[in-house]
């Protein structure tokens, strides 16, 4: 019998990063032994929003009256949810004090994935990258270029989950890789023809990563070595439910 060994080595806390930051510097400074061939590095969304200077600052925000309805309704900051509104294609749902939103990358979660935590002030909020793929793709060809390691990239974000509790990392950026490693076709153990397994592994890499990362550690990115992943290229939208096969939208 065959094993396999998979590591998830947390790289060394990175001092505050702001727009224009060289991440990729950054990251290698901070790598505890190098990059290699086949690494996957996961790195937090936040760091790169950062260095892309995704930010707002909430005195500058003048909220709508549509921000500070739903602001009064659900006691928020209303410049907080104007800068939510503004980085949402459709409000969800709004309940119980949680926004729930499509982004305009498509994906559905709290907030549009605005954050207050782990900013550099109390007035400032991060928001999610622009476009998360090209960040990841744009990483990883500034740390080949420096290295020569031919590795993937993923940008994680945490995200709640639907008829599950508490939070977990997932990848809204790859690089370097096939977000899901399509099983349909093959056999399980007994023989059994699989016909719609479909695994999400950049999910399962950014999970991974996360429980290394922590969330109030200052380290915010993590090379995954050991794992095999799908090779080609590939795009984080694969990993959205697509509107027509949605049970629920």
């Amino acid at each position: 019998m065959s094993s396999r060994t998979v590591s998830a080595t947390a790289l060394a806390p990175l001092p505050e990063v702001r727009a224009g930051d060289d991440l990729a510097a950054l990251v290698l400074a901070a790598a505890p032994d190098g990059l290699r061939d086949g690494d996957v590095l996961v790195v937090a969304h936040k760091v790169v929003s950062k260095a892309e200077g995704r930010v707002r600052r909430l005195p500058e925000i003048a909220p709508d009256q549509r921000a500070q309805a739903l602001a009064a309704e659900h006691d928020k900051d209303p410049r907080v949810v104007q800068v939510v509104l503004d980085e949402t294609t459709e409000l969800v749902r709004a309940e119980r004090g949680v926004l729930i939103c499509r982004t305009h990358h498509g994906f559905v979660c709290a907030n549009a994935g605005v954050d207050a935590s782990n900013t550099p002030d109390d007035e400032t909020v991060v928001l999610l990258p622009r476009d998360p793929d090209a960040s990841a793709r744009a990483l990883r060809a500034a740390l080949r270029e420096r290295t020569g390691a031919r590795l993937a990239v993923v940008v994680a974000d945490s995200f709640g989950r639907a008829w599950r509790q508490g939070t977990t990392d997932v990848a809204i950026g790859v690089a370097g890789m096939r977000p899901l490693l399509d099983l349909r076709g093959k056999s399980d153990a007994r023989g059994y023809e699989l016909s719609s397994t479909v695994i999400a592994v950049a999910d399962e890499l950014a999970g991974a990563a996360e429980l290394v990362m922590g969330k109030a550690t200052g380290v915010p990115a993590v090379i995954v070595r050991g794992y095999s992943v799908p090779t080609g290229a590939g795009s984080a939208g694969e990993l959205v439910m697509p509107p027509e096969r949605d049970l629920f939208p």
